[in-house]
């Protein structure tokens, strides 16, 4: 099984200046690293390296990416605002620059990731985009210590972004930030896997929430997000085979960097792997299906304008009332 991330947040916030067309690359190296040190679940040199590799491997459309990035965007219509400054924060860039098409009247983008390879590309790309109409900023830069200044944005997308950062709610408070995916067939076959030629479970897919809808919305409350909106959504891609899927992966930037793992796959335990993967899902066409189950969450920065919860005890009608009035 696989987990992905990706996040939507808004704030409001006066019209600022911002930028123009460029590419910024901020160093962390002599950042304080007490925010890494509390929690090294992920090795973020490694994930950046795939990432560095994946820029040049992914396809210049992918149905699984739009898809998603597509269904992130439509929920800016459900927002009668415009957000003219908007971050865009690793993850799928291209799929979320490609879909915008016009939601959320965003006039300044600023795309951001810790790979310079993946900014480059993003950036390469933007020369056949349809939204040209958009001023672009590339900033290489880690989410962990974001270098963007407090209260300049209106919006920061993360589309299948955030999966791989250590301290997620410290991450969030700092980036203001929506979603996440699992695998589950694959982590099925990994396991038996392993469990026949290794003898034991090397840890090879991210930690995931046990109660996935809930602990989003706890994410969301804790990194100080008002009005938080959590829903889920399935979506199967087919596959001729197990390892055309792990491929799609290693073409995402979605493979392992767990610093726990056991850095060497046996060239057997991948096989048996794909093997009992195709065995136990395959479908009677002869593609196997991967089930990615996305949970996309929705925050905003806290405004006086925003609706408050009315104080305890004010309510006129009881759930007893609306039970007899509705039946169970």
């Amino acid at each position: 099984m696989r987990a992905l991330s990706s996040l939507l947040f808004r704030s409001s916030r006066k019209k600022q200046p911002f930028g123009g067309f460029s590419i910024a690359n901020f160093s962390t190296q002599n950042v304080d690293d007490s925010h890494h040190s509390r929690l090294q679940i992920f090795d973020r040199n490694l994930k950046r390296k795939q990432r560095d590799r994946a820029a040049w491997l992914m396809s210049s459309k992918d149905p699984l990416l739009d898809n998603v990035a597509d269904n992130l965007l439509d929920r800016l219509h459900d927002c009668k605002k415009d957000f003219p400054t908007a971050l865009c924060l690793g993850g799928s860039l291209q799929a979320i620059r490609r879909s915008l098409n016009g939601r959320g009247s965003i006039e300044k983008l600023i795309m951001m990731d810790a790979s310079s390879e993946m900014v480059q590309a993003c950036k390469n790309a933007a020369d056949v985009s349809n939204n040209d109409n958009i001023e672009s900023v590339y900033v290489v830069g880690d989410e962990e210590f974001l270098p963007i200044k407090e209260s300049s944005l209106d919006l920061v997308i993360s589309c299948l972004g955030l999966h791989w950062t250590n301290d997620l709610p410290g991450a969030m408070k700092m980036n203001e930030t929506d979603f996440e995916a699992i695998i589950w067939e694959l982590r099925i076959a990994c396991t038996m896997a392993q469990m026949e030629r290794d003898g034991g479970i090397s840890p090879r897919v991210s930690p995931l929430a046990q109660a996935c809808v809930r602990d989003a919305g706890n994410l969301l409350t804790r990194a100080a997000f008002t009005l938080p909106s959590v829903d889920v959504e399935e979506y199967t891609v087919k596959y001729e085979s197990a390892l055309e899927l792990i491929e799609h992966l290693r073409s995402m930037g979605e493979t392992n960097a767990l610093f726990q793992m056991n850095t060497i796959l046996k060239r057997d335990t991948a096989l048996a792997t794909a093997a009992i993967y195709d065995s136990l899902f395959a479908e009677e066409d002869g593609s196997v299906p991967a089930t990615f189950q996305v949970i996309y969450m929705t925050g905003w920065k806290e405004h006086p304008s925003q609706q408050k919860a009315k104080r305890r005890g004010s309510a006129t009608i009881s759930f007893k009332d609306i039970q007899n009035e509705f039946g169970s």
